[in-house]
């Protein structure tokens, strides 16, 4: 929360960790006046696979049970616990938590009204990635029948041996043997306190690929891995292989998702030429020429300007076609391309934006620090809702399936799919 000055994330991420053994929980909302066979969707919520809550306000399931649609949230295990392929310990620890709720799901459904051949999972930032992650996972096949990843993708997956570094960087600083038994002699505050050192933007820690690429783009530290049984493949290779097919997809972004990070800490105003080649070269191999590529050098366009165009791009929206060009089954695109009018206008069509939309939860972050203002449009809300709500009922959607030629969007604003140009990212990922 201190990473946002002048903004209220509360509502969007919760307050904070939950101690205890009933942390691994689920949040139920069930239409009134009882029935059965009703369309079921799943919240998996985001936080960079560190933080977030199925808790949090912006993501409460009212109005779905409202509109007909058995709704549940679940938590998942984060951090250490769940993302960091400690030796002599299960990895993907987080991703086996989703599995292992989603066949609870399907178990239970029905005693809550809901068909457990009608379900649909849906979530935000490391939700998305973590859905489009076991929308390639063998051991998820199966489990739901249609998925909405919302800013989010498969390609914020790292190797085991790259993740490796992580859990020596974290034995060393903890004084620790990096392996199953010096983590569990760590008081858990000391160990929350190691993970926050390491996910400072200063950490001296090289997570970057074969290929020079830093797949979270110093955003986060902890990620999925792949290379075992939940993800045998990097999940672009295996819908590559047909990985999916059967599943049913909404995904899309925002159209100015970087400028959550970039816009409250001042960075994007602030930043010159040569710091901006620097950060970005942390993460990506060219980096002076994809910033060229976004302005950088041109007139009248700030170096923080083309850094957060180019990385809006890079970490968010050109990933999130690459699964739609990927995915051999049904695909459809959506940008949420409200702007925000915090920060005198400046937040923007942010990361997360569309949250109170999705889930008709305006109120929440509503406010002088809230993320939408003061005065949001209910109509939006009511519209992208009902998509939401619809896509999980049947599948139906108002425009055409994603392919590689026609390349449709749908904006959520004025209601219309078009085709969408190349992105200049493209040059410069796999």
């Amino acid at each position: 929360m201190k990473d946002f000055p002048g903004l209220d994330v509360a509502p969007l991420i919760g307050t904070g960790w939950v101690h205890g053994d009933e942390y691994l929980s689920a949040n139920v909302w069930a239409p009134d006046g009882g029935g059965g066979g009703r369309p079921v969707m799943v919240w998996i919520h985001g936080g960079g696979f560190v933080i977030g809550s199925k808790d949090a306000a912006v993501s409460d399931g009212s109005a779905f049970a409202r509109d007909g649609i058995v709704c549940f949230a679940i938590n998942y295990r984060l951090g250490v616990d769940g993302f960091l392929p400690i030796p002599g310990v299960p990895t993907n620890l987080g991703l086996r938590d989703i599995i292992a709720a989603l066949r609870w799901v399907r178990a239970n459904a029905a005693a809550f009204g809901g068909d457990p051949d009608a379900i649909t999972v849906f979530g935000e930032s490391a939700g998305a990635m973590a859905i489009a992650n076991l929308i390639a996972s063998p051991l998820a096949e199966g489990l739901f029948r249609r998925a909405i990843i919302q800013s989010g993708h498969a390609g914020m997956t790292r190797e085991v041996a790259v993740m490796q570094r992580l859990v020596k960087k974290l034995a060393k600083l903890l004084r620790i043997s990096p392996d199953k038994a010096g983590f569990e002699s760590v008081p858990l505050d000391a160990l929350l306190d190691a993970v926050e050192t390491v996910s400072q933007r200063t950490a001296k820690i090289d997570l970057r690929d074969s290929g020079g690429r830093e797949p979270m783009f110093g955003i986060g530290r902890f990620t999925p891995v792949h290379g075992d049984d939940v993800l045998p493949l990097q999940p672009l290779d295996a819908l590559r292989q047909g990985a999916g097919a059967g599943v049913e997809v909404l995904i899309g972004t925002n159209a100015e998702e970087m400028n959550l990070y970039l816009v409250p800490t001042g960075v994007r105003d602030k930043i010159g030429g040569l710091l901006a080649t620097f950060l970005l070269s942390r993460s990506q191999p060219q980096a002076r020429k994809v910033l060229k590529a976004y302005g950088l050098g041109q007139r009248d366009m700030p170096a923080g300007q083309a850094l957060t165009d180019a990385m809006n791009d890079l970490v968010f929206r050109w990933p999130a076609r690459r699964f739609a060009e990927e995915h051999r089954g049904r695909t459809h695109m959506y940008q949420f391309d409200w702007r925000s009018p915090a920060f005198r206008g400046e937040l923007g069509a942010c990361h997360g934006l569309e949250l109170p939309f999705v889930f008709d939860t305006l109120a929440a972050t509503t406010g002088p620090q809230g993320m939408v203002g003061g005065n949001p449009p209910q109509e939006l809300a009511d519209h992208t809702h009902r998509i939401w709500a619809g896509f999980a009922r049947d599948g139906g959607l108002p425009w055409a399936p994603f392919d590689r030629d026609k390349r449709l969007v749908y904006s959520l604003v004025d209601g219309l799919a078009r085709p969408e140009p190349v992105m200049p990212a493209q040059a410069f990922l796999p």
